[in-house]
């Protein structure tokens, strides 16, 4: 992220440590930011023709006080039920937590009073990306679960390669992350000028899809699509209802569905799946690669935590199914502490749907990125590097003839005799616990000590800003 970029985003972020007096919690400031961006976002982009008049940005920031909250509630309910296209779906149900004029007041001048002309060169799509990611990052908001750090993100997409042309989509997108990496690959890797009319309306219009089953998040992902210049494709609900069942004829999934169980421990209610189960992971990978299309060369890169590869039971038969339908050609076991819920221990599945249903696994190529790796956190962030010798070696020519030791084949013979277990391909190495490094208890306290200096200058300097 571009420095112009980085200040703005952190001015913003550190504006919501001064509004805790009125009981705003994290979460919230972003969705009331997100609210009031969008309308300074629009202006500044010139793209206001889609919010109902009296209501943009201009009429917002010429009230004071009560009227002021008052106008704000109206705004929000109409352009809510009557705003087009993606002006509807980012204030659906739309509802403010600030209740005092002083404070709404405070972030509208705020926000009016900033140099966008770096932000709008740099990109206004990173800067929201930048507030997504501190959000993720405080722990208290609960907002990591709907965000993938984006160096995994990017690598996933780049072995993906996504075409012109293709049909993408995540069934658990979040904020669309993945969809938004996925575009910008497209456009790095192409003269979007050259591609003709047809071709660019499908690109923007058609290319990527989502669906998210959380309002606010799913409000977020359509604020990060508009940002980013692309079209809000991105469905509201739960793609383990029948609402999934639509998703079909996919050439490329990305997606890192949520981690848990379904509430109550209830199956889905879609009726496609062979085998329903109550784990959450295991259905939305059988969606997956039901979603893909026959004719070759459709392919998925999909992060699950560890136990979907060894539940026994419905487990067991998802497994199963997917190397039969699938070339389960690859599997990336992924460090722990990357993720901002901790302790979770993930993998990156990839695979290509045959074009017959049976026996399409030969072998599975595990590379283990988990053992004797560092400990990520603040002092040693996840970074794409940390993914070069695993791409060398996903993209090599002949991968037996490259010598990584963490870089292992297992036959598909040796898989069954394993009753289907995929839990493999991890170096032994008794210097570790259960593959994952134990940070010193005073290396940890040291950290936190660390981050609550960095958050009382922060907060010191935008106090003395605000003054």
């Amino acid at each position: 992220m571009a420095l112009g970029t980085q200040e703005i985003v952190n001015k913003l972020w550190n504006l919501c440590n001064v509004l805790r007096d009125d009981g705003i919690t994290y979460h919230q400031y972003l969705n009331e930011l997100t609210y009031i961006l969008f309308l300074k976002m629009a202006e500044e982009t010139s793209k206001e023709e889609d919010i109902t008049e009296g209501y943009r940005w201009e009429d917002l920031k010429s009230k004071e006080g009560i009227e002021l909250s008052t106008f704000y509630r109206e705004l929000l309910l109409k352009l809510g039920t009557e705003g087009k296209g993606a002006v509807q779906k980012i204030y659906n149900n739309a509802q403010t937590s600030i209740n005092q004029p002083a404070n709404l007041r405070k972030i509208i001048k705020y926000i009016d009073e900033l140099d966008w002309f770096d932000a709008r060169e740099e990109g206004l799509g990173d800067m929201y990306e930048g507030l997504l990611e501190k959000n993720a990052s405080e722990t208290k908001s609960g907002a990591g679960q709907y965000f993938t750090p984006r160096p995994l993100i990017n690598v996933m997409v780049r072995l993906m390669d996504p075409k012109v042309g293709e049909r993408l989509n995540d069934p658990a997108c979040g904020t669309y992350g993945f969809m938004i990496s996925a575009h910008q690959h497209i456009l790095k890797n192409n003269d979007i000028y050259a591609l003709g009319a047809d071709k660019s309306k499908f690109l923007q219009e058609e290319q990527f899809s989502g669906c998210e089953l959380v309002l606010d998040t799913h409000r977020l992902a359509m604020m990060n699509a508009f940002l980013h210049g692309m079209g809000g494709n991105i469905t509201l609900g739960d793609s383990l209802s029948s609402l999934g069942e639509d998703t079909k004829n996919i050439d490329l999934v990305l997606a890192n569905p949520p981690f848990g169980t379904k509430k109550g421990g209830e199956n889905p209610t879609r009726t496609d799946l062979l085998f329903p189960s109550s784990n959450k992971q295991l259905n939305f990978l059988q969606s997956i690669y039901r979603s893909l299309h026959q004719r070759g060369g459709a392919r998925a890169a999909v992060v699950l935590p560890d136990n979907v590869l060894f539940e026994d039971g419905d487990g067991q038969k998802i497994r199963r199914d997917l190397m039969e339908k699938c070339n389960l050609h690859t599997i990336l076991r992924l460090p722990t502490g990357i993720f901002y819920a901790a302790g979770v221990k993930t993998n990156v599945l990839f695979f290509e749907r045959g074009t017959k249903d049976k026996d399409n696994t030969k072998e599975v190529w595990y590379y283990d990125m988990r053992t004797n790796m560092p400990k990520f956190g603040k002092r040693t962030p996840f970074t794409e590097k940390h993914f070069a010798d695993f791409e060398k070696a996903y993209t090599a020519a002949d991968r037996r003839k490259l010598k990584d030791e963490r870089f292992s084949c297992i036959s598909i013979a040796d898989i069954e005799k394993k009753n289907y277990s995929l839990d493999l391909g991890l170096i032994a190495d008794e210097s570790i616990s259960n593959g994952e490094e134990l940070g010193e208890p005073q290396d940890i306290a040291k950290e936190a000590l660390s981050e609550m200096e960095s958050i009382m200058k922060d907060l010191n300097a935008i106090i003395k800003e605000l003054k």
